[in-house]
């Protein structure tokens, strides 16, 4: 078989040990900071065409926003495809090294678990300001006056939602075409974090991208937590009992189609309650909570977060070799 990254089958043994040794990298290494990011560019893009197509009547803006959703998404699977293309045509080690470099890039499992302990650790040396300013640099709410219990639920939420985004997604779609489709999954989550809110400026531009995000989340938010529940056997203090019936019955509640599922598990497993009141420029909302607490949340529980994000990718990985398995068997 040849090495150039486009003769990579989805589901190919191949493919998963590409992304298997990707996903190694990005433990290792995480994003340095003067490695330029692909998000980054794919960012500059997106603030652009906001700016210069986000205007006029609702139903132009909604016309506009697709097309943005449409052009970025592409746009960006094609730059990956042909980069690889032209370095497969150098070289097949070329387009190997790139293939498994952009692979890196989509992932943040180290980056999630050092911006989580950044609010853990003042939080457990009673340092709240700090732990404040920690959670405010990845979360949208005000943090100014939270308590430790609230700190902690905020740093716990992130992780848990952001398995999926940070992680499991990507992997997910990385399974099935390799880093341009891995890609081009990090270009529509992008979309929905800059112009997927629903407030008056883009209630009607970002509706295409949130609804694009949706899509692209559903099944991969459901398989991690599913994940989260099956790696939880290995980690000691886990709740599993009941806890795959009460996801289902909870995750619902929360107004994303996809968060609810791993902040309800991850919920769950600790036995602490998520969700509740969040302010936002000083303004109050109510999300619907996760989880029957029979802890109260603190420091402690972020760090077993973490923990249940790397079973749960670990789980999702495995869970990843048995259609690569059965392929293989057939073929």
């Amino acid at each position: 078989m040849s090495l150039a990254p486009l003769s990579f089958e989805p589901l190919s043994l191949a493919l998963l040990g590409l992304v298997a040794a990707a996903l190694l990298i990005d433990l290792a290494l995480g994003d340095p900071p003067w490695l330029p990011h692909p998000v980054v560019g794919i960012g500059r893009v997106i603030a652009r065409l906001e700016r210069a197509w986000n205007h006029g009547p609702a139903a132009a803006r909604r016309r506009r926003g697709r097309w943005l959703a449409i052009l970025v998404v592409s746009g960006t699977w094609a730059l990956g495809a042909g980069l690889l293309a032209i370095l497969a045509w150098l070289h097949p080690w070329l387009a190997v090294a790139a293939e498994l470099g952009l692979l890196a890039t989509t992932l943040a499992a180290k980056g999630l678990a050092e911006a989580a302990r950044a609010v853990a650790v003042p939080l457990a040396h009673g340092d709240l300001a700090e732990a404040r300013r920690a959670l405010a640099r990845v979360v949208g709410r005000d943090t100014a006056h939270l308590d430790e219990a609230e700190l902690a639920r905020g740093a716990v939420e992130t992780v848990a939602e952001n398995t999926v985004d940070g992680i499991t997604a990507p992997l997910f779609w990385a399974l099935l075409g390799g880093a341009p489709l891995a890609l081009a999954y990090k270009a529509a989550n992008t979309l929905d974090s800059m112009v997927g809110y629903r407030s008056p400026r883009f209630a009607d531009f970002g509706r295409a991208s949130a609804r694009l995000d949706d899509a692209v989340n559903w099944l991969p938010a459901r398989l991690t937590a599913l994940s989260l529940w099956l790696a939880a056997r290995a980690i000691p203090g886990s709740r599993r009992a009941g806890a795959l019936a009460a996801t289902r019955r909870e995750a619902p509640r929360h107004p994303s189609p996809n968060a609810g599922w791993p902040e309800a598990m991850v919920a769950n497993l600790l036995g602490v309650r998520l969700g509740g009141l969040n302010h936002y420029a000083g303004r109050p909302s109510w999300r619907a909570t996760l989880g029957t607490p029979q802890e109260v949340l603190s420091a402690a529980h972020i760090e077993r977060t973490i923990r249940h994000m790397h079973g749960g990718w670990l789980a999702f990985l495995l869970l990843a070799m048995l259609p690569v398995l059965v392929r293989e068997w057939l073929t």
